[in-house]
């Protein structure tokens, strides 16, 4: 039973990254970047009001832009440490070697992907005492904090999941690469772009009448990870956004269920073709 519970190519990867020295002086350089933003955005603020005191309300300013700092951490690097696991191993010619041992498909696939997604979230967890600093001030309930949290962990399964699939179906790590960041970009930068095109195409076809339901719309608000983070830290952003696209339908459930899928037909598809270029070769 123990045997089954284990991941030994897991155990490996963590050994790798988590003693390497890079990858502490990455977690201190990020620490560091975070205090000086923090203390620096207190200091600046505090210095232009003329108070010696910070405000509830700057506390939320200073916890929505942390917020975004940890998606847009999540979003930019999660694709460069998962695009290149499989197809490195593959370019090194150890692939191979890999999959002749008695692991299976899915724990080479899971291992190499929660390697890589573990060590963001020890970024994300090391920077935690920092970020929970502006409960200090007020302003910030635990419950947004923690639904902020676990929301950027579902993006970064997804994200990594992406990056995964890439690596294992592209056999140069260059292309792979690409083709992550390409997906990263797609989401966060295409999809406002067409929401924007949706809303104004349904805006000028009412001609002051009622607005019809945009579901096109609302799904892509649904998908955007800053437009779903806006409207989950601003609740009458959400609002707002629903009479624009009359679809009353809480924006998380489709946020889980379509990044939830993602992740799953993902490492679905990177187990299935692991091992296709091996089977050929029978």
């Amino acid at each position: 039973m123990k045997a089954n519970l284990t991941n030994p190519v897991l155990a490996k990867e963590l050994k790798l990254r988590f003693r390497s020295s890079k990858s502490f002086i990455g977690i201190l350089l990020y620490l560091i970047a975070m205090c000086i933003f923090v203390f620096g955005f207190i200091y600046t603020t505090t210095s232009l009001s003329g108070t010696v005191y910070f405000k509830p309300s700057e506390s939320v300013i200073l916890f929505t832009f942390l917020t975004f700092i940890q998606l847009g951490l999540v979003l930019f690097i999660t694709p460069g440490l998962t695009a290149g696991t499989i197809s490195g191993e593959r370019e090194r010619q150890t692939l191979p070697m890999l999959l002749t041992t008695s692991q299976s498909s899915f724990q080479i696939i899971t291992g190499k992907l929660l390697s890589s997604v573990l060590f963001l979230l020890l970024l994300i967890v090391a920077g935690l005492p920092v970020y929970s600093m502006v409960f200090l001030f007020g302003g910030i309930s635990p419950v947004l904090f923690v639904k902020s949290l676990l929301f950027l962990i579902v993006t970064l399964l997804a994200i990594g999941s992406l990056g995964i699939l890439f690596s294992t179906l592209i056999r140069r790590t260059t292309v792979s690469m690409i083709a992550a960041y390409g997906s990263m970009l797609f989401f966060t930068a295409v999809v406002p772009f067409l929401f924007l095109i949706v809303i104004q195409v349904n805006q000028l076809g009412a001609m002051g009448s009622t607005l019809s339901k945009s579901y096109l719309g609302h799904v892509l608000a649904s998908i955007n990870p800053e437009i779903f983070f806006a409207t989950l830290l601003s609740p009458e952003l959400e609002m707002s956004l629903q009479e624009v696209t009359q679809v009353h339908f809480p924006l998380w459930i489709g946020y889980l269920v379509f990044y939830g899928l993602v992740a799953i037909i993902s490492i679905w598809i990177a187990t299935k073709r692991l091992r296709v270029n091996m089977k050929k070769r029978r």
